[in-house]
């Protein structure tokens, strides 16, 4: 059992009043860390820490505030044993997903390393004579990340890389269910030498997560807001912003479409389909939810999709060869479950998989999903993947857009320019053509839109997100004034 403290000020301390909450290792059910149950009076001094240290993190120079992000990165890669056995225990991924989350995290941070020096202006043309006006960035003040458990390191450092880039302070609203993942990344960014109270640490019990939230949204001193998550938590967390006017950027569900034409290289869409639906159990907002597949070429799809899932199995997360881990929770599995159940009693094809022991779900593939279904609309967040036959081009476009969501897609065709025009009529953020629809990279822009969310994570993109853009003038020549 691991001990997790709060990360305040650039010390570790306990919450006021001492209470602590459990994370239950999923698969084993034993308690995994012991955490600070942080108050809101907590949350009130973390800000407070964050406000502190805002003048002098955002005084550096570029290539200082560069070299501190870059010793961040590296410190973060050390720590990639630590990461791996304690997401293990707190979230039942295994080892290789989270030794590809510190990769790409530290990757992450050397990305926004690099964007320190990219923050830039511009001189704006004026009538007034004699006036030199300009439109400059500065940073906003601190900026309050909520990372989610599915993918966190990589997300919990999304939370922050990028504001911190940009001159900000953060307070980084850890995970309920990883909360010792979280912290250990406070721990590899105060060691960096970013310095106390750049980055602080706050870590809840699942019950005063609400009031945690609702607490560091209204502090007046929090200028931005960043959430990766759940639709149904994203909308409120965007409704709490709105009141206190404070813009946010939301990262939110999927439900994410593979569109397979009738002139597809099967083989390819189903290595995709395969690796995009059961990556880390299905538990990534990218995750393939939909194969929409030309009903000439869906039987054959299916065969080759099935043969392929039959072949990787969901066990103990702590095997070495682990291809699948477990499930977030029961509660989750019987969730996912229930879908699997619902489908099936409206007349899907159990092609393969749907046993869960516990919190361990075995590759499912459900073929002839309709909309009568729950599945059909419904994110699963789980390792299944719906088969739904389309008559064409145009329908298959047409039940791609049918999702509220709008996060990533992907389109097979060996007709580049068929795909290219395909994917330009998809309502989502992401598609990538003859790909996975699970794909990151540090320097893409990376979000979603309708109930996918809003704003953008990633590449130079972020600077607008997390920056105030100010007009400021400098009058050289006396001016003249009507009186």
């Amino acid at each position: 059992m691991r001990s997790v403290e709060l990360l305040i000020g650039g010390q570790s301390v306990c919450a006021h009043g001492g209470a602590t909450f459990d994370r239950i290792d999923p698969f084993t059910g034993e308690v995994a860390s012991r955490a600070a149950a942080a108050t809101v009076e907590d949350a009130d001094v973390a800000v407070a820490a964050a406000q502190a240290a805002f003048p002098s993190w955002s005084a550096l120079g570029p290539t200082e505030r560069r070299r501190r992000l870059n010793a961040a990165a590296d410190l973060v890669a050390s720590l990639a044993g630590e990461f791996i056995e304690t997401g293990i225990a707190e979230t039942g991924g295994t080892r290789g997903w989270y030794g590809f989350n510190v990769m790409l995290a530290a990757s992450m941070l050397r990305e926004a390393a690099s964007i320190t020096s990219q923050i830039t202006g511009e001189v704006l043309p004026t009538d007034v004579p004699g006036n030199l006006a300009l439109a400059i960035r500065q940073p906003c003040g601190v900026v309050l990340g909520i990372a989610p458990w599915n993918a966190p390191v990589i997300l919990g450092v999304r939370a922050v890389a990028m504001p911190l880039a940009c001159g900000n302070t953060v307070v980084l609203k850890a995970s309920e269910s990883c909360p010792g993942v979280h912290r250990l990344i406070g721990t590899a960014l105060q060691q960096a030498g970013l310095g106390d109270g750049v980055v602080n640490v706050i870590l809840n019990a699942p019950k005063d997560a609400p009031a945690i939230v609702e607490r560091l949204i209204a502090h007046p001193s929090v200028r931005r807001v960043n959430f990766t998550g759940s639709t149904a938590v994203g909308r409120t967390v965007a409704q709490i912003a709105a009141k206190h006017l404070k813009p946010v950027l939301l990262e939110l569900g999927g439900k994410a479409p593979l569109l397979v034409l009738e002139d597809a290289d099967l083989d390819a869409a189903a290595a995709a389909a395969n690796f995009g639906a059961f990556a880390n159990q299905g538990q990534i907002c990218m995750s393939t939810e939909r194969v929409l597949v030309q009903e000439q070429v869906a039987n054959r799809f299916v065969e080759k999709l099935a043969a392929r899932a039959q072949t990787i199995h969901a066990t103990d997360p702590r095997h070495e060869d682990a291809a699948l881990g477990t499930l977030i929770s029961v509660d989750a599995a019987a969730r996912i479950h229930g879908l699997v159940a619902d489908a099936v009693e409206k007349g899907a094809r159990l092609v393969t998989g749907g046993e869960v022991n516990g919190t361990v779900m075995q590759p499912t593939i459900l073929d002839g999903v309709t909309e009568k279904m729950k599945l059909y609309e419904e994110e699963s967040f789980g390792p299944v993947v719906a088969v739904i036959h389309t008559k064409n081009e145009e329908d298959a476009i047409n039940i791609a857009n049918s999702s509220p969501y709008g996060l990533s897609a992907s389109v097979f065709s060996r007709d580049t320019a068929r795909a290219m025009r395909v994917a330009a009529r998809i309502d989502s953020g992401i598609c990538h053509i003859n790909g996975p629809t699970v794909h990151d990279e540090p320097n893409m822009p990376f979000g979603g839109v309708k109930d996918s969310g809003y704003g953008r994570f990633g590449s130079k993109v972020s600077i607008a997100e997390f920056t105030d853009l100010r007009w400021i003038t400098v009058q050289t020549d006396a001016r003249h004034y009507p009186f």
